[in-house]
């Protein structure tokens, strides 16, 4: 007789379940969206946290990582007033999110005229059919566990034809060592044009664990600038997932500055759904100590005539590990497209690791494709060349460190977006300067 196999969990997971049974009740949504909680649970008990052996995931073994799972996050008592603006001085119109929970008393919408702004445990009531369409055809464990703990998040529409001249800031703050489950949504309607800003910030020392998706779709014509900074607190586990549809002839430009968190998992989606349309990807990544930070991005070219840009600088100190997974897709039928992949990494110690694996999956014969990675050490002939003028070496390091990572936030395209996020990598170096000399 043969015996059924056995599935053995992980005491995580089985505490992931728990968590489950006792939130489902009281999470948001009709019953339409507890019938796709329990399906979206279903599959994550299924596949588990996920590890090595799953592809996507081979360098960040969640299954090993993740050894304690925090309650998940309440009613979001606290205003995040103590945590210091990530982006001083930029202006822009602010979406807080405390604990997985949007605050509209916390919120400034001023400028965004025309610009619906719903929370998102309001569509979960009405079995919004947003909710998942983006994430319909990826299958990802994490993506899967966010779906069945969302509590919240918010939806953004903006109309067609708008051009809104101030940037909107999702402002993600964590304030306790609980489990925040984010679902956003934003719709950019044909010919529109917006700049979205995703932030994420939480308290210092807290093993708090923040999973985001954001479905994002890109009408037809419309131009559209993304940048994510993760800057979570040093404890943290940060799993941030997008995915966005691009229509025809639209534009999109996505930059993600990684900083944060002890473990740090970036993923990015890109679908072209129209023809002519362009996109632009681009990353950094600044780590030190036992930091871990790993960036997932997969280009879906699934029409003709399409060409994104995609550049990503990691810089790791200590014995920190950074990881970049990039895979550009060419469908069947989608000739003429364009695509180009490089990915560089920066070691300043012998300890830290950089690990790259860049893949084209081509199946048109018209194309112009490529990819590239490097990785190395700061060059000493420019080092020395800089020192030989009269700069100090941590000046010069840092001169040198800045103008590596300058490449992937400028390739964003927005002067007020990317100097803001210039000021964090310039800050990170000070930091880790300051830490060298022992006066941190």
């Amino acid at each position: 007789m043969n015996a059924e196999p056995r599935i053995l969990r992980t005491q995580a997971e089985d505490t992931f379940a728990a968590e489950y049974q006792a939130a489902r009740a009281r999470l948001p949504g009709g019953p339409g969206m507890a019938a796709a909680r329990d399906a979206a649970f279903a599959a994550f008990q299924a596949a588990g946290l996920p590890h090595r052996r799953v592809e996507t995931w081979r360098y960040t073994d969640l299954r090993a990582l993740v050894r304690a799972v925090p309650p998940l996050a309440g009613e979001a008592p606290s205003d995040g007033a103590e945590f210091a603006d990530p982006l001083p001085g930029l202006d822009r119109a602010r979406l807080v999110i405390v604990d997985g929970v949007y605050r509209p008393e916390l919120s400034d919408l001023s400028g965004l005229d025309g610009v619906a702004v719903q929370p998102m445990a309001a569509l979960m009531e009405a079995d919004d059919p947003r909710i998942g369409t983006a994430f319909a055809r990826i299958d990802d464990p994490m993506v899967s566990l966010n779906a069945a703990l969302m509590s919240g998040g918010v939806a953004i529409d903006v109309p067609a034809g708008v051009a809104i001249a101030r940037a909107i800031e999702i402002a993600h703050v964590t304030t306790s060592a609980v489990g925040a489950y984010v679902r956003n949504a934003v719709r950019v309607g044909e010919g529109a044009s917006v700049r979205i800003i995703e932030s994420h910030v939480g308290r210092a020392g807290s093993a708090y664990q923040a999973n985001i998706v954001t479905e994002a779709s890109v009408a037809d014509r419309a131009k559209v600038v993304w940048a994510k900074l993760q800057a979570e607190g040093d404890a943290a586990l940060h799993i941030g997932s997008l995915a966005v549809t691009i229509g025809r002839e639209a534009n999109f430009d996505h930059l993600v500055l990684m900083t944060g968190a002890a473990i740090a998992r970036a993923q990015s989606f890109v679908t072209f759904a129209g023809e002519q349309a362009r996109a632009g990807l681009f990353g950094a990544t600044m780590i030190g100590g036992k930091q871990h930070a790993d960036i997932l991005l997969s280009v879906d070219h699934a029409v003709p005539n399409g060409s994104s840009r995609e550049r990503f600088k990691a810089v790791m100190d200590g014995r920190a590990d950074g990881i970049f997974q990039g895979r550009i897709i060419v469908r069947p039928g989608a000739q003429k497209t364009d695509a180009r992949m490089m990915t560089q990494g920066l070691l300043l110690s012998e300890e830290a690791t950089f690990a790259a694996k860049p893949e084209l999956e081509i199946f048109a014969d018209d194309v112009q494709c490529a990819h590239g990675a490097t990785s190395g050490e700061v060059d000493e002939d420019l080092l020395f060349y800089l020192i030989s003028r009269g700069i100090p070496k941590a000046e010069a390091e840092t001169l040198l460190v800045t103008a590596f990572l300058a490449e992937a936030i400028e390739g964003l395209g927005d002067e007020a977006i990317g100097e803001a996020f210039e000021k964090v990598a310039v800050d990170w170096l000070a930091r880790r300067g300051n830490s060298a000399n022992g006066t941190v």
